[in-house]
């Protein structure tokens, strides 16, 4: 128990004497903590619904609150903030006017404009992680979080893809959940077969994938984690 104490003290997870609770909620949420709790969730909605309907809404809150969550505790610009929360407003309208008139065209639009916008959390969170001077829990929590929205930006041009191109995305008939399971299957190349894109440009794309997640894992993630030193981080 003791040890497990003074690692959360390490992290800066513990309340310092005298802190209030909003500054400390502050802090646990600028260490990319709440950003890997709401990608997380992104992912479990992503593979329990069809990116359409009531749930493709909700799909979208979440997301554009991902997104946000994660451009202020990248300490993003506010003008970036602003255009990339307005951006989401217009994906969550898309997603009702879907879920209302059952029309396919506006969720694809929508998870369109979900996938740009994860883009750039990622690419905010990342610049963060990257000019860290100290590789510490925050800069891993990053690195992780920017590795998982990676696999659910793809997810969601796939699903763009499908709902506005004349035919499916796939070859195979599909189930709920296909586009994150297919998605995560790509990034981490594990390659199981089952699903194959019918054509261009799902194949390009799920080829870029594969590259994005091989060179991300080799270069940062391994090499951050090679740098971590937990006991010889400094106190603030």
């Amino acid at each position: 128990m003791g040890s497990r104490a003074s690692q959360a003290e390490q992290f800066g997870l513990s309340p310092r004497p005298g802190e209030r609770w909003t500054r400390f909620a502050t802090r646990i949420a600028n260490a990319f903590g709440l950003v890997l709790v709401l990608v997380v969730a992104i992912y479990v909605l992503g593979s329990l619904s069809s990116y359409r309907g009531w749930s493709g809404v909700a799909l979208a809150v979440v997301t554009v609150t991902c997104v946000v969550v994660a451009l202020v505790s990248a300490d993003a610009g506010r003008r970036t903030v602003a255009v990339s929360t307005s951006a989401g407003v217009v994906a969550v309208v898309l997603a009702l006017i879907s879920a209302i008139g059952g029309n396919s065209a506006p969720s694809g639009v929508a998870a369109l404009i979900q996938a740009l916008l994860l883009v750039v959390a990622a690419a905010k969170v990342l610049g963060t992680v990257v000019t860290e001077h100290e590789v510490g829990f925050r800069t891993i929590l990053g690195a992780i979080s920017v590795y998982l929205i990676l696999g659910l930006l793809f997810s969601f041009a796939y699903a763009a893809i499908d709902r506005l191109q004349p035919g499916a995305f796939f070859d195979q008939k599909t189930q709920t959940g296909d586009f994150v399971f297919f998605s995560f299957t790509t990034l981490t190349t594990t390659g199981y077969g089952n699903l194959i894109p019918g054509g261009q440009p799902g194949r390009m794309l799920s080829g870029l994938e594969m590259l994005v997640g091989q060179i991300f894992l080799v270069t940062l993630i391994a090499g951050l984690v090679s740098l971590w030193r937990p006991g010889s981080r400094r106190r603030d």
